[in-house]
């Protein structure tokens, strides 16, 4: 890959390589559906699995730890495969990330569909499924930062801030259309592991437009994909998805490599990793105290169009925070976090106090609001506090903070629901946001 700043160089490089040129609407239709299904699968399995634990008996904590260890699993792997997509190929990381998708959806919807027909025990249903929904955990979390890589390698400077929103937007897409279509997908026959086997369908559709649609790597400009955490139903900040700097490429010298004690980003990275933590917290016990609130652990098919519901009004707040009102508002980071943190903490309690659909759908909407200012906030926050050098170290410390949280807090805070009763699930998360010290003490540059 060519590392010249020469222009008409590069031109005759794009000219001597067609599949360079920029890419157009049918390509970026394909990058765009990689991440539309990647993070839709993953909301809609949040949206169902509550209801096939309740059928299977499975205890509410490990139906969320099965998504813990998906989550470790990502964290994982995710910077291995961003480093590798230059090695390996942008397309191969793809098709590699879609391969592990469609495998994990199918096995794990065969797992839950045989343990709902009583072919082996609970126990051994949810062993199977959390085998294979580690599939989605370790080589599926390849395909979101080679999408961004490849969009980012062949898009001019002046056009890349652009196109990396358009594919952000389809992962925040996706947490919004997995709840809502999941009751939708369920078929008769398979019953409700039916949205499972559909997304591996869909997951099959999107590797064959991908292998007819996208040509292979021929890159024109040098870039990286960023780490993603696995998608919940909150969307990430378009801010997660970053360019990389042309300018870069002129240093020469590395940067020390940056630390997570540094007192520059130690107070953004508190606030994160509590916020953070109470979002995770939240999101893994909603799905449970919807069935619980309005008693629908013995109707399965309305107790998941009730938690889609749910779930998808909370995805909505989500992106109406980092696409309206952080850009309209012009809100910097320390007023996005402390709004954030009082809506957050504001919208756990209503769901603490709900006993009913509506106010659910409120405090869970009016919550992850404030979490959706929230997260952009800290990004922000930790990255003005440090050097442009430095940004690549930053950016890979934010998106650890956001995916470490989804390890244990989920199933911790089931475990608090179930044993505590249901006020934790809405004064915990309250709790955690308005202890978070960063937005208390920014420098002057973060001020905003």
């Amino acid at each position: 890959m060519a590392d010249s700043p020469d222009f008409e160089t590069l031109d005759r490089k794009l000219s001597a390589h067609p599949d360079a040129k920029p890419i157009d609407s049918t390509r970026m239709a394909v990058l765009f559906s990689v991440m539309l299904v990647t993070a839709s699968g993953n909301t809609a399995m949040q949206s169902i699995l509550p209801t096939i634990g309740t059928q299977l008996d499975i205890p509410d904590f490990w139906v969320s730890a099965a998504f813990s260890w998906s989550a470790l699993l990502w964290v994982y792997t995710a910077p291995k495969w961003a480093r590798q997509s230059d090695h390996r190929g942008r397309k191969a990381l793809m098709r590699l990330g879609m391969i592990g998708f469609t495998t994990s959806f199918a096995l794990a919807g065969l797992a839950l569909f045989l343990g709902l027909l009583g072919w082996y025990s609970a126990l051994w249903t949810f062993i199977l499924f959390a085998s294979f929904r580690s599939l989605y955990g370790g080589l599926g979390s390849a395909a979101p930062p080679a999408v961004q890589a490849y969009v980012a390698a062949r898009t001019a400077r002046a056009d890349r801030t652009k196109a990396l929103s358009l594919i952000s937007s389809s992962f925040g897409l996706g947490t919004i259309v997995g709840p809502a279509i999941a009751p939708l997908l369920m078929i008769p026959v398979l019953g409700l592991s039916s949205p499972m086997f559909a997304f591996a369908a869909i997951g099959i559709l999107v590797m064959i437009a991908l292998a007819v649609k996208l040509p292979n790597d021929n890159p024109g400009y040098q870039a990286r994909g960023v780490v993603t955490s696995e998608p919940y139903s909150s969307a990430p900040s378009s801010s997660s998805l970053k360019e990389e700097d042309d300018s870069s490429e002129e240093e020469s010298s590395a940067p020390p490599r940056l630390r997570w004690g540094d007192e520059r980003v130690k107070p953004w990275l508190i606030t994160g990793i509590l916020g953070g933590n109470a979002h995770a917290l939240i999101l893994g016990v909603v799905g449970f105290l919807v069935l619980d609130r309005l008693g629908l652990r013995g109707d399965p098919e309305m107790g998941i169009r009730m938690t889609g519901l749910v779930l998808m009004s909370g995805a909505a707040a989500t992106l109406l925070a980092q696409w309206g009102l952080i850009p309209l508002l012009q809100m910097g980071p320390r007023s996005s976090i402390l709004w954030g943190m009082v809506l957050g903490a504001f919208g756990c309690l209503i769901i603490g106090l709900s006993h009913d659909l509506y106010g659910i759908i409120i405090g869970f909407a009016v919550a992850s609001l404030g979490f959706g200012l929230f997260r952009p906030g800290f990004t922000a926050g930790a990255s003005l506090a440090v050097k442009r050098s430095e940004q690549n170290g930053v950016a890979g410390i934010v998106a650890s903070v956001n995916g470490m949280a989804f390890i244990a807090s989920p199933a911790f805070g089931v475990l608090l629901y179930t044993y505590a009763g249901p006020c934790p699930s809405g004064w915990r998360p309250a709790f955690a946001c308005s202890c978070s010290p960063g937005a208390s003490k920014p420098s002057n540059s973060m001020n905003g």
